[in-house]
């Protein structure tokens, strides 16, 4: 099974629980997705990579985007087609990038705009636009072996495994609602501040452009029980 299908999946047993609430401090926005909610972006994106772009398991997608909901949604949709993802945007079929980025060694570079309500931006191939027309529901062709890669270099297995080590040394718990500034950089970033935080089975405050004057106030407010800073 997919790193997806192993971290993520399975919280759905509790589908209307938040998983991730995503600030930007620079905007003023405040985005909160329920398992339920993150689960169908994720497979939306699985189906366009695969239906639109002929994603097929092992094909590696570039991910040059800054921790954000919408990054949660392509990187949980990468992992559930089965493609390889990296932030090297070097022989690859699809990069799903921020604005102003760019990804010479794609062969197809998708913008998400990052508007906090999912707005599409307009670019010639726009992720928001473009996803929103695909299916809720996402079933693989065949299924995919631990042994597969998965993150950059290291597979499946090693992922999980990974993930759940760092979620115990973090202590992250199904009780635990973690406030993070923490960038998913490849591959502690993404393993740190996203994937450790599912391998517990906690839920996600992520700020980005943190003003560090908002912060006590907004554990209060989100009742947050662990800090992991950036």
């Amino acid at each position: 099974m997919t790193v997806t299908e192993r971290l993520f999946l399975p919280l759905l047993s509790d589908p209307g629980r938040p998983v991730i609430t995503h600030y930007d401090d620079a905007v003023g926005s405040r985005v909160e997705l329920s398992v339920a909610t993150l689960a169908n972006w994720a497979a939306k994106t699985a189906n366009w990579l695969r239906d639109e772009h002929d994603v097929e398991p092992g094909d590696p997608v570039a991910v040059l985007m800054p921790a954000h909901w919408q990054t949660a949604g392509v990187l949980l949709g990468a992992w559930w087609a089965g493609a390889v993802v990296t932030d090297v945007p070097r022989d690859v079929k699809v990069a799903v990038v921020g604005p102003g980025i760019a990804a010479p060694g794609a062969d197809v570079t998708a913008v998400a705009s990052l508007h906090p309500m999912g707005l599409g931006g307009g670019n010639p191939v726009d992720y928001l636009d473009d996803v929103r027309l695909h299916g809720d529901h996402f079933t693989p062709y065949a299924a995919i072996p631990g042994t597969a890669l998965a993150l950059g270099s290291s597979t499946v297995d090693e992922v999980v495994a990974e993930a759940g080590q760092r979620a115990t040394t973090l202590g992250i718990t199904s009780a635990s609602r973690v406030l993070s500034t923490v960038e998913w950089a490849f591959p502690d970033g993404v393993l740190n501040g996203f994937l450790a935080v599912l391998a517990g089975g906690g839920s996600l405050v992520q700020v980005g452009n943190a003003d560090p004057g908002r912060q006590a106030a907004r554990r209060t407010s989100e009742r947050t029980t662990l800090d992991l800073v950036g």
